[in-house]
């Protein structure tokens, strides 16, 4: 279920209908009410509800509207960029998700203290980092099925970029039991050059398979699961 609306404004992006105002009003909408009805009727064909948009935790309803898909006795796995630690906290606590997607756009910073221009680069927008380091401490300590993705771009993203990236959500917080389904995956996304937010993007060439597979030659010592999509 794409929910509209996101702070973010990543040029890349191929879901601008999702993100941008002026092209959010001319899209169909779909009631709660006919939502409801279509999870009702697919109840033992359909396991679970992907909440992805634009950016789900930006709705203040969020939590109750998830509880109403879990009272029909679906999953739910939350994307998000993370940059609502507060939201994600309490959709955890309340046990409402199953699973949660987090996209890291950019390095954090070296050391785990400077602050990083980059993702003001990547996500079009001045963002708060200390919110997205907590974001990714509470995923990593809530005991909960969650992966980690980064969508790489090279106009954006070097290969030591990705390298700090994958090393700073290895090490942001203490590992979790070993074994545990989910603990500690990292997916690298390759760049998709279609219909992107900002449209000089759709010049750009993505790195080869090649150079990603490469980089996760590298990086996949860090986690459980790495791999590239």
């Amino acid at each position: 279920m794409f929910l509209a609306g996101c702070n973010f404004r990543c040029p890349w992006c191929y879901s601008s209908e999702l993100v941008l105002p002026e092209k959010i009003k001319k899209q169909p909408r779909i009631s709660e009410k006919e939502l409801f009805k279509f999870l009702k009727d697919k109840k033992g064909l359909l396991d679970g509800v992907v909440l992805c948009g634009g950016e789900p935790s930006l709705n203040n309803d969020l939590p109750e509207f998830i509880r109403k898909i879990r009272n029909l006795g679906f999953s739910v796995k939350l994307d998000t960029n993370g940059s609502n630690p507060k939201m994600l906290e309490e959709l955890i606590k309340k046990r409402l998700v199953d699973y949660i997607a987090m996209d890291v756009k950019a390095p954090l910073g070296l050391n785990f203290q400077v602050p990083s221009t980059k993702y003001q680069k990547a996500t079009g927008v001045k963002v708060n980092l200390e919110n997205i380091k907590k974001s990714i401490e509470i995923i990593k300590k809530s005991g909960i099925d969650y992966e980690f993705r980064t969508t790489v771009v090279p106009a954006l993203h070097t290969r030591k970029d990705i390298l700090e990236i994958a090393k700073y959500i290895s090490e942001s917080a203490p590992r979790l039991r070993r074994g545990f389904g989910g603990q500690g995956a990292y997916f690298l996304q390759n760049f998709r050059p279609e219909k992107t937010l900002n449209p000089r993007f759709k010049k750009q060439r993505p790195y080869s398979k090649e150079f990603l597979s490469k980089i996760k030659g590298q990086i996949a010592k860090y986690f459980k699961t790495c791999e590239v999509r």
